[in-house]
C-alpha cells in the first residue's frame, strides 16, 4: 500500500498517492483544470498545454497532466499567469483552423468551444488561417474535416492504445501536420475497421458521425443508456434519439464494464435497421403454402408454433427438429433457448449463427 503524501492545491491541503499527477489529484478533489489532449486510460503527453498550472519554486508553468506530485508541493491553478497562458493556447488553436460553429456538427458539445467561452475569449488576437485540407466524406459512417483538427492526438492514442488497431498517427511537420492512416490514405482505403473510437474521443468537429449530420443538435437529442444487442458481451452504450429516431450511438464510459466505453462497428453504426421500413414488428403466419402472410397476435403465433412442433415431434421424433439461435441474443436468452430445445423438445440439434 502506497504511503500518502500531502500537497496543497489552491490553498487546500490534500492527501494523495505519490504516483498520481497533479491533474488526477485536482480532479479527484473537485478542482477543475481544463484539458484538451488528456484522455483517460491513454498515455499522458502534455501536448496541448491547456492544463498548465503554477508550482511553487518551479522555473515555469507545468503541464498538470504529466507532472507527478511531490510531498509538500504547492500548486495554484487560478492565477493570472495560468489564465493568460491558457488563453494564448486556446487563441492559437482557434486561429489555426476552420472552427465555424454555425455549421459544425459538434456545436454545443465541442470542448474547444467550451473553453473559449469558459475563458471569456471574444475573438482570437491572431488572424484565422485555415489549413485547406480536403474533407474526407467518401464512406457512409465517419466524416473527417482536418481543418477542425487541433492535433491533440487523442484519436491516435485511442486507436493505438485502447482499440490497438494502430491505424492513425501524425504525419508532416509544422503547419502541415495532420493525423491519419499511413501514406495519407482515407479511412475507407486503409486498415481502419470503423470502430469509431477516434470519433468518440475527438474534442472538436474534426471527426464526426456522418449519419448524425443535420439530424439534430446535441441539446435536441435524448440520451438513453442501453445494452448493445449485437452479441452476448453486453456492451453498454448511449443511444441518442430525436423525434423517436436514433441519430447516433456512443459508448458509455461512465458505466465501465464490460466495454469501458468502446464499441465495434456494428454496435456503433449498425442501428439503422430499427427504422428500416422492411423491419418486421409483428408476427406473420402463412397457414397454407398458397396463402399470403398475415399479421397475428403474439399469443396466436406462439400457439401456432407449439402445435406445429408437437405434431412434428409426434410423427417424426424429437431429432427431426433443430434449433438455430442468434448471436445477437444475450447469453441468458441463448441459454434459455438451448434449454428449451434439450429439455422440452428433447433434441441436441442446436446451433447459432455466429458459428456458421
Amino acid at each position: 500500500m502506497e504511503t500518502k503524501v500531502n500537497v496543497t492545491i489552491d490553498g487546500n491541503e490534500i492527501s494523495a498517492n505519490p504516483s498520481q499527477t497533479i491533474l488526477q489529484v485536482a480532479t479527484n478533489n473537485g478542482i477543475f483544470i481544463p484539458t484538451l489532449c488528456h484522455y483517460q486510460n491513454t498515455t499522458n503527453v502534455g501536448a496541448c498545454r491547456v492544463c498548465l498550472v503554477e508550482v511553487e519554486n518551479a522555473r515555469s508553468l507545468v503541464a498538470s497532466c504529466c507532472m507527478p506530485i511531490n510531498p509538500g508541493m504547492v500548486v495554484r491553478t487560478d492565477t493570472k499567469a495560468v489564465r493568460d497562458a491558457q488563453k494564448m493556447v486556446i487563441e492559437l488553436l482557434w486561429s489555426s483552423g476552420d472552427h465555424n460553429c454555425l455549421t459544425c456538427e459538434q456545436n454545443g458539445q465541442c470542448e474547444l468551444q467550451n473553453l473559449v467561452y469558459w475563458l471569456k475569449i471574444e475573438k482570437p488576437r491572431f488572424e484565422i488561417e485555415t489549413p485547406g485540407f480536403a474533407i474526407e466524406d467518401n464512406n457512409t459512417m465517419i466524416s473527417r474535416d482536418l481543418n477542425k483538427c487541433i492535433l491533440c492526438g487523442r484519436c491516435v492514442r485511442a486507436c493505438n492504445e485502447i482499440q490497438v488497431n494502430e491505424v492513425l498517427d501524425f504525419a508532416n511537420r509544422g503547419s502541415h501536420s495532420k493525423v491519419g492512416p499511413a501514406f495519407d490514405d482515407d479511412y475507407i482505403h486503409s486498415n481502419c475497421v470503423f470502430c469509431g473510437e477516434c470519433m468518440q474521443v475527438c474534442p472538436t468537429g474534426a471527426i464526426t458521425c456522418k449519419m448524425a449530420k443535420f439530424a439534430g443538435r446535441p441539446w435536441e437529442l435524448t440520451k438513453t443508456r442501453t445494452t448493445c444487442a449485437y452479441c452476448g458481451v453486453g456492451c453498454q452504450m448511449d443511444i441518442f434519439t430525436n423525434n423517436g429516431k436514433i441519430v447516433k450511438v456512443s459508448g458509455n464510459r461512465e458505466y465501465g464494464t464490460p466495454n469501458e466505453g468502446s464499441l465495434c462497428v456494428k454496435g456503433r453504426f449498425g442501428m439503422d435497421f430499427i427504422q428500416h421500413p422492411d423491419r418486421l414488428t409483428k408476427p406473420l403466419i402463412r397457414r397454407n403454402k398458397k396463402d399470403d402472410l398475415k399479421e397475428v397476435s403474439w399469443d396466436e403465433a406462439y400457439s401456432f408454433i407449439a402445435d406445429k412442433l408437437s405434431a412434428i415431434k409426434k410423427i417424426n421424433g424429437a431429432d427431426s427438429i433443430a434449433g438455430l439461435s442468434s448471436a445477437r441474443c444475450t447469453n441468458e436468452e441463448n441459454y434459455l433457448f438451448q434449454k428449451f430445445m434439450r429439455a422440452t423438445i428433447g433434441t441436441n440439434n442446436v446451433d447459432h449463427c455466429a458459428r456458421l
